[in-house]
């Protein structure tokens, strides 16, 4: 039975309430279909680049832009492991938002096949280990940390998520996906994709629990920015039968809750950049329009014909590009629809 040992340190609590200020804050805001589908775009960008440099790919941010723009036919594995990777971050976005994505092994499965299509043997792709594997340090290339033994990792895993599934309305959702996140890397349940596995989950579960910022959101920048710290801080030194019982996950706790406020930070950043930067931009016949709906609460069409000399079908994507900047509301249908400011 899989029972963690941790401590809620005085960081640990803090790190919580702080991120349920930021969410909260967050969640009471509205913002633009054209300001999310940037800041969407720019974390998958960030979030590709950044995981597998996690694990040593050379590619830098600017290529990492330019492929998943272009899509080259013909493409190193570098390039394969950038493409797979925004691949899955795709597919879970979408099955998110539909709402039809059970956290539970097959999905682990589905997401470790994904990253490693093309790049590894079609038998283990998709499929639990059936060896043994060892962790190096990837400086010096000397064997780190011994896993569990591969006849122990269906086991492992089943343990893991009834513990998740037993403790989802008990613990806070912010440690539980803390601890998924670590004990998936100790476990190392697969030949390779292990550490980019475990983050693309780990968003899941996140957003599963109510962090619904998984489009727009990328932990994996923080871990990027000091890699040999977030080696230390997820993984183990030695054998895991030796150091099982006495494993204590509240400092990796703490780093991860500070890496989500991070992040947290960052989105937020740029989400209010990027409202700024399009409220300004807004031409003199959107601000006749807020004006005139601030004034008396309301504008139709025929109401903003008086207002403008600018042609019909203009006017109606006038009208049209303020609502997809969020700066106002459509209400009614036919001669019936009417516009307000956005609350």
């Amino acid at each position: 039975m899989f029972e963690p040992q941790y401590s809620i340190s005085n960081l640990l609590l803090s790190n919580i309430k702080r991120i349920t200020e930021i969410i909260a804050d967050l969640n009471s805001r509205s913002f633009s279909g054209i300001v999310l589908a940037e800041l969407e775009k720019r974390a998958r960008e960030i979030s590709a680049f950044s995981s597998t440099s996690i694990e040593g790919n050379p590619l830098p941010l600017t290529d990492v832009k330019r492929i998943l723009k272009t899509r080259p036919e013909h493409i190193r594995d570098s390039e394969r492991e950038v493409l797979n990777y925004n691949k899955a971050l795709v597919d879970l976005n979408d099955s998110m938002k539909n709402k039809k994505q059970t956290f539970d092994l097959p999905l682990i499965l589905k997401i470790q096949k994904t990253i490693t299509q093309d790049l590894i043997e079609e038998y283990r792709s998709g499929k639990l280990r059936q060896e043994p594997v060892f962790v190096n340090n990837p400086k010096t290339r000397q064997t780190v940390y011994f896993p569990p033994d591969h006849l122990e990792v269906s086991g492992l895993m089943s343990e893991l998520f009834d513990y998740i599934k037993k403790n989802k309305s008990r613990i806070d959702p912010l440690i539980l996906a803390g601890i998924f996140h670590k004990q998936f890397v100790i476990i190392h349940p697969f030949i390779d994709g292990n550490g980019r596995t475990a983050r693309l989950a780990t968003k899941v579960l996140l957003a599963k629990m109510g962090l619904d910022t998984f489009n727009l959101f990328s932990f994996e920048n923080y871990y990027n920015q000091n890699v040999s710290k977030y080696f230390e801080q997820v993984g183990l030194l030695g054998n895991y039968y030796d150091i099982k019982d006495y494993i204590d996950y509240t400092s990796w706790l703490e780093y991860f809750t500070d890496g989500i406020i991070d992040e947290l930070l960052r989105v937020e950043k740029e989400l209010k950049r990027e409202t700024l930067s399009s409220k300004q931009e807004l031409e003199n016949y959107h601000q006749k329009i807020i004006r005139y709906i601030e004034k008396h609460g309301r504008l139709n069409a025929r109401g903003y014909a008086k207002l403008t000399d600018r042609a019909k079908s203009t006017r109606s994507v006038d009208l049209k590009n303020l609502v997809g900047l969020g700066v106002i509301e459509k209400f009614g249908k036919g001669r019936a629809t009417y516009y307000k400011l956005r609350k």
